[in-house]
């Protein structure tokens, strides 16, 4: 049984999918820094957790500097949610302007090779932009991991969502989709899973702005099982029109050690992709939650 709470998020959800869309753009788009800026104000849990994640991010940064950080990062949230909702009706022609990627051969030369691709990200500008932007541009369908939110409703409203935009879409929980995504990568397909937050108990401990955090082995552990290739990916905002990214260079598997080390030395060379992503595009990392286990607890701060 859904809470009263879970249900009014799913209806808002659902308002925001049916209304936004139909909205003119700039309506649209001024609505949402409204909204991310009537957030910012009221200083609730997320804006909190944001700054003190960005504050990890920018160590020297004074009071000022972040609240103009976590000040930009809400907008970018939201316009990540106002693209969001209006991406089903973008054509292909509109996501190709919309969309940069650099060093875009890392992806389409491992596709190529037919080796199978595991591409990593942050939580970074837009990856849904990013996904439509393979499946439509590029024309390469690919396999994706979605974390089960409450009410269920939700969660099939964010697949159906997900997969209108030509993404396969398998649940996090369940134990199956490990299996799936090996499948995907033997035959030569693209896997794209965004891996700078643990959603498990068994994360692979890296280092992170210089602190203890932990990471999915999801994307290392793939790459050794199937022989795919690991890359990770890193976008950010350029401008009200255009999102901009670039694809690393591949992340090899150590040619020593017990799987348990390579896996480490895999998903630390991720993180400090992503570590560099986000130093350079800070206002554009959503992380609203807890990510460093120093924060676990609940006596530290705002959740």
């Amino acid at each position: 049984m859904s809470t009263a709470s879970e249900r009014l998020t799913d209806a808002l959800y659902g308002l925001g999918w049916a209304t936004v869309r139909k909205l003119p753009e700039p309506v649209a788009a001024g609505l949402g820094r409204r909204i991310a800026d009537t957030a910012w104000k009221r200083r609730g849990q997320g804006v909190l957790r944001l700054e003190a994640n960005l504050a990890r991010v920018v160590p020297d940064a004074s009071p000022e500097r972040l609240a103009e950080l976590s000040k930009a990062g809400m907008r970018s949230y939201m316009r990540y949610w106002m693209e969001s909702f209006r991406l089903p009706s973008w054509s292909a022609e509109r996501v190709a302007r919309s969309v940069d990627i650099k060093d875009i051969h890392h992806l389409t030369d491992g596709l190529a090779a037919g080796r199978g691709v595991v591409l990593a990200l942050p939580h970074l500008a837009n990856w849904d932009l990013a996904g439509v932007w393979a499946t439509r541009v590029l024309g390469v369908p690919f396999t994706t991991v979605a974390e089960r939110l409450k009410p269920e409703s939700l969660y099939d409203r964010f697949v159906a969502y997900r997969e209108s935009l030509g993404m396969e879409v398998l649940p996090h929980t369940g134990g199956s989709a490990f299996g799936t995504l090996a499948r995907r990568l033997r035959s030569g397909g693209l896997v794209c899973l965004v891996a700078d937050r643990d959603l498990s108990s068994s994360g692979v401990e890296v280092d992170f702005f210089g602190e203890r955090a932990r990471m999915p082995g999801g994307p290392a552990l793939l790459a050794q099982h199937t022989g795919a290739l690991l890359l990770s990916a890193t976008l950010w905002y350029d401008d009200p029109a255009t999102m901009r990214g670039r694809v690393h260079p591949p992340v090899d598997v150590p040619e020593s050690g017990t799987r348990a080390e390579r896996t480490s030395v895999m998903t630390q060379a991720l993180a400090d992709a992503f570590a560099a992503g986000i130093a350079e595009h800070p206002e554009d990392w959503h992380m609203l939650q807890r990510l460093w286990p120093a924060d676990l607890d609940p006596a530290k701060g705002p959740k």
